[in-house]
C-alpha cells in the first residue's frame, strides 16, 4: 500500500489529482490510501480521508511500502525515521500553494543527499512512483557532535565579538575621559 499525505495545514489538489490520473493511465498498480486535507476534490481511484490523528497516521505510514507527499520537513523526517521510501512533490508559490518556494529548496536538498525521490511537476510523478518500489533511502547519520561543535563555535564567535566590542567601548570611554 502507498500512503499519500498532503500534510495537515492545506489541501494539495495538484498532487492528489496527479496520483488519481496515474491510476487512470494504469501507471499505479498498488493500493493507495490518502490523507488529503479539507478539499472539494474527491479521488476516483483510491480511499481518502481529510485527516488522521497521529496514531492512525503513524500506523498507515508504517504499513506503507512507500509514501507520496508534499515536501514538508515533518513528513520527510517521519519517513526517514521509519525508513520508508518517500516521493515528494513540492508545493509551489506560482500555484498559490505556499507563500514562497521553501518546499522546492527542501526537496532539492533532500533529493541531492539521497534521502528522497522528487517529482517537480505532475508529469514526473508516474516515473517516480515506479522508482519508489525499489528506492532505498540513504540512511541518516547521527550528526549531533557536528551540530554541537558548530553551535559552540558560533557561541564562541559571538562572545569573542561582544568582548572585543565591549573592550573597544571601554577603551573609547577611557580615552575620552582622559583627554577631557
Amino acid at each position: 500500500m502507498i500512503f499519500l499525505s498532503v500534510g495537515t495545514q492545506f489541501p494539495f489538489d495538484r498532487l492528489v489529482k496527479a496520483v488519481d490520473d496515474a491510476f487512470d493511465n494504469d501507471l499505479i498498480d498498488e493500493e493507495v490510501f490518502a490523507q488529503i486535507g479539507e478539499t472539494s476534490y474527491r479521488p476516483r481511484n483510491f480511499e481518502s480521508v481529510p485527516s488522521l490523528d497521529k496514531s492512525l497516521f503513524d500506523k498507515r505510514l508504517k504499513e506503507a511500502s512507500g509514501i507520496i507527499s508534499h515536501a514538508g520537513v515533518g513528513t520527510i523526517m517521519t519517513a526517514l525515521d521509519n525508513e520508508r521510501p518517500l516521493l515528494v512533490m513540492p508545493r509551489l508559490k506560482k500555484y498559490g500553494e505556499v507563500v514562497n518556494d521553501h518546499q522546492l529548496a527542501i526537496a532539492k536538498r533532500f533529493e541531492y543527499l539521497g534521502y528522497i525521490l522528487a517529482a517537480y511537476q505532475e508529469k514526473d510523478l508516474p516515473e517516480n512512483v515506479a522508482r519508489l518500489k525499489t528506492f532505498i533511502p540513504r540512511p541518516r547519520e547521527n550528526q549531533a557532535r557536528i551540530v554541537a561543535a558548530r553551535i559552540s563555535e558560533f557561541l564562541y564567535r559571538i562572545s569573542t565579538s561582544e568582548e572585543q566590542s565591549y573592550q573597544k567601548t571601554i577603551d573609547r570611554a577611557f580615552t575620552k575621559s582622559k583627554n577631557e
